[in-house]
């Protein structure tokens, strides 16, 4: 089977999966859905960031971390627990090994802020920054495919300018139509424009991590898109300015 047909077939099972634990919209089988997930996303982080050889002492805190995520009411809240026990522990060991708090910071942190997203708003917000996430992602290939001249960044060669702000707009026009159901239409449109910007930096994070690794994909586990974190790279970003923003102006 060839790329392109391995692309689609894996991406039709995702959207069937996502769609099916919207349609149950249950708390616990969300963060059991995002628990698979996330699992697989810290074992790919552990790779990018060289620190196989910690894999199962912080596995250990990462499953227990996200077992309390299930009943704790504010799931974001933990991340900053966890920095305050790991600065702690460093400073009662000495052990000056900060490298082992990374994968708590990415992919964690933004883990815990889309569970936190769910707990909060509900599946419509999720859903919310998967149609924003989505299309950002979608937009910007096809403009990029039509229009592109200028790149965008270093980081990653295959993106410009054309694209990015093609994704921006068609995601902001259809994230804004679907936050009718949920906010004012002006802050629709605010919170779709500027999640639509950090999910482009998300997606250009990861790239930036794999570009300092030196690999090409995070992982090899979804056929014809990579490892886990190459498809969630921008929901990472996303979710974090999503929550802030629907908190701070709702």
């Amino acid at each position: 089977m060839g790329e392109l047909p391995k692309r689609v077939l894996t991406g039709a099972i995702l959207l069937a999966i996502v769609a099916l634990v919207a349609f149950i919209d249950n708390l616990y089988i969300t963060w059991a859905f995002f628990g698979v997930i996330y699992v697989v996303a810290f074992y790919e982080a552990l790779k990018l960031f060289h620190m196989e050889s910690y894999e199962q002492q912080l596995y250990y805190w990462a499953l227990a971390l996200w077992i309390v995520a299930a009943f704790y009411p504010n799931p974001d809240d933990l991340f900053f627990i966890v920095a305050l026990i790991f600065a702690a522990y460093e400073a009662y060991t000495q052990d000056k090994d900060w490298k082992k708090f990374l994968p708590f910071l990415y992919p964690t942190a933004s883990f815990l802020f889309l569970l936190s997203l769910y707990h909060d708003f509900g599946m419509e917000a999720l859903i919310w920054l998967v149609i924003v996430v989505a299309l950002t992602d979608i937009g910007a290939y096809f403009s990029g495919k039509l229009f592109g001249k200028h790149p965008f960044s270093k980081t990653s060669p295959n993106k410009t300018w054309e694209g990015v702000v093609g994704g921006i707009i068609i995601s902001t026009i259809a994230g804004s139509y679907y936050s009718l159901i949920l906010v004012d239409p002006i802050y629709g449109v605010i919170i779709s424009f500027l999640v639509s910007v950090a999910s482009i930096f998300g997606d250009l994070f990861e790239s930036y991590l794999k570009r300092l690794a030196g690999v090409k994909d995070s992982g090899n586990i979804l056929p014809g898109h990579g490892g886990v974190l190459d498809r969630v790279d921008g929901y990472l970003f996303g979710a974090p300015a999503m929550v802030v923003l629907l908190r701070g102006l709702l």
